[in-house]
């Protein structure tokens, strides 16, 4: 079983947040991302995390996902 050793420092929300700008719109945008890897299964080989929010903070960091609001 692989882990994260960093825990929650990793991705740091600094980071996460130069790519979303809010942390209510991250938290959507982590929950649905989540969402998206559990109901379709995906596996993301790469992935430091264990868990599926972890995996999707993951893909938000390393702009794998295009996330849009609206106004």
């Amino acid at each position: 079983m692989k882990s994260n050793k960093e825990g929650l420092r990793y991705p740091s929300i600094d980071a996460l947040l130069s790519k979303i700008d809010s942390k209510y719109k991250l938290v959507y945008a982590a929950s649905k991302v989540a969402h998206i890897i559990e109901s379709e299964r995906l596996d993301i080989k790469d992935a430091k995390s264990v868990t599926t929010v972890g995996k999707a903070l993951e893909e938000i960091i390393n702009g794998r996902v295009k996330i849009t609001f609206e106004e």
